[in-house]
């Protein structure tokens, strides 16, 4: 797995306000930005501004700031205008898709999904 320090990663910088970011909604402990290559209509990522590099590792580190992403995640599906029909994807692992290594949230939403269909 590639390992990322907050110094060189790209959703801290997004975060800290240094690099661009299309924000949809923000809390005290994350923040939701569309995603730059949409999967669906509705494709917003949810990162805890805190750094850590996979889900699992939030977990262990803050329930606090794992829960408040998954709060804010609800929050976006309703602000986007779909609270009942939205999906929530996590990749851990470069051989999962996981591309930058920080905690994040995708809420998918906008096409129907099916068992088959992921995305």
């Amino acid at each position: 797995m590639t390992s990322q320090t907050s110094s060189d990663c790209l959703f801290c910088k997004i975060v800290a306000g240094e690099i661009p970011g299309d924000r949809v909604a923000e809390s005290e402990r994350s923040i939701a930005f569309r995603d730059i290559k949409p999967a669906a209509p509705v494709h917003v990522l949810v990162v805890p501004r805190r750094h850590e590099p996979t889900v699992g590792a939030l977990a262990a580190a803050s329930d606090v700031d794992l829960a408040d992403v998954f709060r804010l995640a609800a929050q976006v599906a309703d602000q986007e205008g779909v609270p009942d029909a939205y999906r929530m994807i996590v990749n851990t692992g470069s051989a999962a898709g996981q591309t930058v290594f920080h905690a994040h949230v995708h809420v998918l939403a906008g096409v129907a999904f099916t068992e088959g269909r992921m995305v």
